[in-house]
């Protein structure tokens, strides 16, 4: 096999490895790359239709990934809903989500008979980005039960939103939030959380 044929093989692997990622941003860089690879490979081999249809599909991806990336600070593009314990959709998601929501949330038991606790559901559009439930501790302290973002938002902010822009905790008067404890992959450092024994804790931020 020659260094050429290699190329060719890897490009068509990237590109069919980018077709199986659940993350849009990841999909759209990884596809990228892979149209880049192709032009080149079909180029020197001059196929030309093919290096014309990659060319169109590595200016696509760019366009999106652009848009995606605006998207990513822009505090417009969630919402975060507060919705009933009971509500039926809240629990069709959990249950959809529910085997990940177990593995990353190991303490998480639900939100039925939940005294003390309030959900949102966090909408980016008409789609369902995540769910965030909260505890009233008392005395101005929330502990977030459960903050989960489905796969495919996992490379956007949605978290950040929920904790830095939608004042969802000020306004209902919290002076301190609590992540669970036992948390697998937490992000909370990145918010600027402190690590308090075996959860994260951070002050509201003010208006």
């Amino acid at each position: 096999m020659t260094w050429l044929d290699a190329l060719g093989w890897f490009g068509s692997a990237l590109l069919v490895f980018s077709l199986m990622q659940a993350r849009v941003l990841r999909f759209r860089i990884l596809n990228s790359i892979a149209c880049v690879i192709l032009i080149v490979f079909n180029g020197i081999l001059e196929i030309w239709p093919m290096v014309a249809m990659n060319v169109v599909l590595c200016a696509i991806n760019v366009w999106f990934i652009a848009k995606l990336l605006r998207e990513r600070r822009d505090d417009k593009a969630y919402a975060v809903v507060e919705v009933a314990d009971d509500d039926a959709f809240l629990k069709h998601f959990l249950d959809v989500e529910g085997r990940e929501i177990t593995t990353l949330f190991p303490n998480f038991q639900g939100v039925a008979n939940s005294a003390g606790r309030t959900a949102y559901l966090v909408l980016n559009g008409h789609e369902t980005a995540g769910a965030v439930v909260v505890r009233d501790l008392g005395d101005g302290v929330a502990r977030v039960e459960l903050d989960y973002v489905t796969p495919k938002y996992r490379d956007f902010t949605p978290g950040e939103f929920v904790h830095r822009q939608s004042g969802l905790f000020r306004s209902r008067g919290f002076h301190t939030v609590q992540t669970p404890p036992g948390m697998v992959g937490a992000y909370y450092d990145r918010l600027g959380f402190r690590r308090v024994g075996d959860h994260w804790e951070q002050d509201v931020p003010q208006a």
